[in-house]
């Protein structure tokens, strides 16, 4: 006799025999999903590297400061000195009243003017060969380490100090007081209350280096903030754009 039980049709065995293999294969791939996004396999996240730093330097000369910088930054902003004395390894940068820090033997009677009627400035800029510390031996010196973003804002700022001729050239000056160098006209003006280690602690903090400009009237005062950070706090970090002299 023949048998007529009804035999599923093809298609249907096709989808029982996927449901089959699929059921056998399901708790092998569960575990598998399951070991590859556990978090306990992933390897520990690597450290992040310590942000690259350019180190410059804050010189104390008694009443006056500077900051003194790799030629690398001068170059990165075409500061005119970097053209006048392209075998600099470093510069220093200080600025000051143009009549009285040009003066051989300013003498009070310029010093006292500086102070109570504010006039021009003047920046001095003096090609260094060697180490900063063999170039004023014995000279009080801080370092200060300063992100790149900050470094290229200080560079920057020094380059916008120079006052321009109408064809938008620097305009140098005399020879520096000392070394191969010389000074450039300003667009700041020397006050009172802005005086050359004021200017220096505005460069840094434009920088971003946490000092407080107010209080660094004097070279002591300036090397004073400076010694009393800690190295992270010395470490200057990023900070917004400079505002326009």
């Amino acid at each position: 006799m023949a048998n007529f039980e009804r035999q599923p049709p093809p298609a249907q065995e096709w989808v029982d025999s996927m449901r089959r293999a699929v059921g056998l294969r399901a708790v092998p791939l569960a575990v598998w999903l399951a070991l590859v996004a556990s978090p306990c396999q992933a390897g520990p996240d690597p450290a992040e590297p310590a942000p690259a730093t350019i180190t410059v330097f804050v010189v104390s000369h008694g009443w006056h400061s500077g900051i003194i910088v790799a030629a690398a930054l001068a170059d990165a902003h075409d500061w005119p000195a970097r053209r006048e004395f392209p075998r600099a390894e470093y510069y220093e940068v200080g600025w000051g009243d143009r009549d009285y820090y040009q003066a051989r033997d300013p003498g009070w009677w310029l010093g006292l003017r500086a102070l109570l009627w504010p006039g021009p400035g003047v920046l001095q800029v003096v090609a260094l060969s060697g180490p900063p510390q063999t170039a004023f031996p014995g000279a009080p010196m801080q370092p200060v380490r300063l992100h790149p973003q900050g470094a290229a804002r200080l560079g920057a700022s020094i380059a916008a100090s120079h006052e321009r001729d109408a064809d938008g050239a620097a305009i140098p000056l005399g020879r520096a007081l000392y070394g191969e160098g010389r000074f450039y006209a300003s667009v700041e003006r020397f006050h009172l209350f802005f005086t050359c280690n004021v200017w220096v602690a505005r460069r840094l903090r434009e920088a971003g280096l946490d000092l407080q400009p107010a209080f660094a009237l004097t070279a002591d005062m300036l090397m004073r903030q400076l010694a009393g950070s800690t190295p992270d706090q010395a470490t200057a970090v990023p900070a917004g754009p400079a505002a326009p002299h």
